[in-house]
C-alpha cells in the first residue's frame, strides 16, 4: 500500500512547526553533533557487512537464537495456541503458564519467588518504583544500567553514585547518607568488569541497606549451570533482588525479577510497568521454558566462551589495547567521538563489526566501539579479530587515545 505526499504532508507539517525546546534539542543532534563533530556520518550507521563479517555487536553470548529445537517448541506453541491473552499480568490467575515460568525460573535461580516483565528496563524501574520513595538514598555504581538510574527517578528518591567497583567510596557514602538501596550491576555491560559482590554484599548487610543487583549480562554465562554470579559466589542469601533482561543469554525479549511471593503480590499492585504493560504471550513463554533447559545444560558452551574471553583479551593486551574488565564484552575506548568513528570504520573495512558506545551510555569524550564475544567464536574467528586490530593501531591512532595514556600512567605507578 502507499501513500501519496499530502496525505503524510500534515503531519510533517505539524512537526516542522514544533516550539524550540524540542527543535534546539533536534539541532544539537543534527547539525552539532552530527554535521559539525562528525562531518555528516552517524556513529550507529553500519556499512553493510560483507559475507563471512565477523558480528560482534550481539548478545546472544551462547549462540542459542538458531537452536532449531528452541524454535521448534516455539512454532509448535504459535500453531497449537492460535493467540493468547492480551492482558496486564496483574490478572493472571495461579496456574498459568506465565506464573508456571517464573516457578522455573526462580527454582534456577535459587530464589522463592519470581516476575517476568516486558524488558529488563521495566524489570529495573518497577522494582525501584516499589522499594524506593522521595527522599531515599539509592546507591548507585556510577555505571550501573540507564534502567537502574532511571528506576530512581521514577521513585523520586535521592541518587547517590560512587565511584565504579569501589566499594571503600560506597561504604563511605553508606556511612554519610544512612541506610537505604545499593543498585550494582553483576558485569558491567560497558567494558565487561565484575562488580565485588561480596564487599558490596557486606556493606549492605552491616548497614542494613537493600541489595539489588542486575544478572542481565551475568545470567546464563556464568555461574551453576548459568544461575548467575550471584549464585556462584553464594550470595544468594545476601541479595533481596536479582534482575536481568532475558535478551542477552536467553535470546528472547523479557525482563526478570528475583523476589519472595510476598513481595511479588506488593509488587503486581504497586509497580507501575506491571500494572500497565501487557503479559507475555505463549509462543514468549514457550521460547524462554525451552532456553532454560538448553541453556542449564549448557556448560560446555560457557567453557567456549571463557576461552574465547581469554584468548581475545589476553591478545589485546599484548598489542597495547587498554581493555578494561574481564569478562565477554570488550571494550576498545577510543575517546572522543570522531575517533570512535575512525574506529568503527576501521574495523569494518576489516570485517570486524561491534556496537558503538556513545554519551548518553558513556560519559562524554569516553566513547567505545563493544565487541560482545560468544560461544561460538573459533580460535581462527579470534585470530582473526586479532589481525585486524593490530593491523589498525597505526591507522586509528591508538597510541594517542585517552585510554591508551591512562594505560601507560597505570603502568608507572
Amino acid at each position: 500500500m502507499s501513500f501519496a505526499v499530502d496525505q503524510v504532508s500534515p503531519a510533517l507539517r505539524a512537526e516542522s512547526a514544533m516550539p524550540s525546546f524540542v527543535t534546539g534539542r533536534m539541532d544539537a543532534h543534527y547539525v552539532t553533533r552530527v554535521a559539525q563533530l562528525l562531518g555528516g556520518e552517524h556513529l550507529h550507521v553500519w556499512s553493510a557487512p560483507a559475507p563471512g563479517a565477523l558480528m560482534l555487536a550481539s548478545n546472544d553470548y551462547l549462540c542459542i537464537s538458531g537452536e532449531a529445537a528452541l524454535l521448534d517448541a516455539q512454532a509448535r506453541c504459535l500453531v497449537r495456541t492460535r493467540g493468547g491473552m492480551l492482558m496486564s499480568s496483574v490478572f493472571l490467575q495461579e496456574g498459568s503458564a506465565q506464573h508456571r515460568l517464573e516457578a522455573k525460573l526462580a527454582a534456577f535461580m535459587g530464589a522463592e519467588d519470581a516476575v517476568l516483565t516486558q524488558s529488563g528496563w521495566a524489570a529495573n524501574v518497577g522494582l525501584l518504583q516499589t522499594i524506593a520513595g522521595p527522599g531515599v538514598p539509592v546507591y548507585l555504581d556510577m555505571m550501573a544500567h540507564a534502567s537502574l538510574w532511571e528506576g530512581v527517578q521514577s521513585a523520586q528518591a535521592a541518587a547517590l553514585p560512587f565511584l565504579h567497583n569501589d566499594a571503600a567510596h560506597l561504604e563511605r557514602q553508606v556511612r554519610k547518607h544512612g541506610p537505604g538501596v545499593i543498585v550494582v550491576d553483576a558485569l558491567y555491560s560497558t567494558n565487561g568488569s565484575v562488580a565485588p559482590l561480596a564487599a558490596i554484599a557486606r556493606i549492605a548487610s552491616d548497614s542494613g541497606s537493600i541489595l539489588v543487583v542486575d544478572e542481565s549480562h551475568s545470567l546464563g554465562t556464568h555461574g551453576p549451570r548459568g544461575g548467575g554470579l550471584v549464585a556462584q559466589l553464594g550470595l544468594a542469601g545476601q541479595v533481596h533482588f536479582r534482575t536481568a533482561s532475558l535478551a542477552k543469554s536467553f535470546a528472547g525479549r523479557a525482563g526478570f525479577i528475583t523476589c519472595s511471593s510476598h513481595f511479588k503480590g506488593y509488587f503486581l499492585s504497586a509497580s507501575r510497568p506491571a500494572i500497565f504493560s501487557s503479559c507475555l504471550l505463549e509462543h514468549e513463554l514457550a521460547w524462554f521454558d525451552a532456553a532454560l533447559d538448553f541453556i542449564a545444560a549448557a556448560d560446555a558452551r560457557r567453557a567456549a566462551l571463557a576461552h574465547a574471553t581469554r584468548t581475545v583479551r589476553d591478545g589485546l593486551r599484548t598489542l597495547g589495547y587498554n581493555v578494561e574488565g574481564s569478562e565477554q564484552i570488550v571494550a576498545l575506548e577510543a575517546g572522543p567521538e570522531p575517533r570512535t568513528l575512525a574506529l568503527r570504520k576501521a574495523l569494518e573495512k576489516r570485517g570486524v563489526y561491534g556496537a558503538v558506545f556513545c554519551a548518553p551510555a558513556t560519559a562524554k569524550n569516553r566513547s567505545l566501539v563493544r565487541l560482545t564475544l560468544n560461544s561460538g567464536m573459533t580460535g581462527a574467528h579470534c585470530a582473526r579479530l586479532l589481525e585486524a586490530c593490530a593491523d589498525m593501531r597505526l591507522e586509528v591512532g591508538m597510541d594517542s587515545w585517552p585510554s591508551t595514556r591512562r594505560l601507560r600512567r597505570l603502568a608507572l605507578v
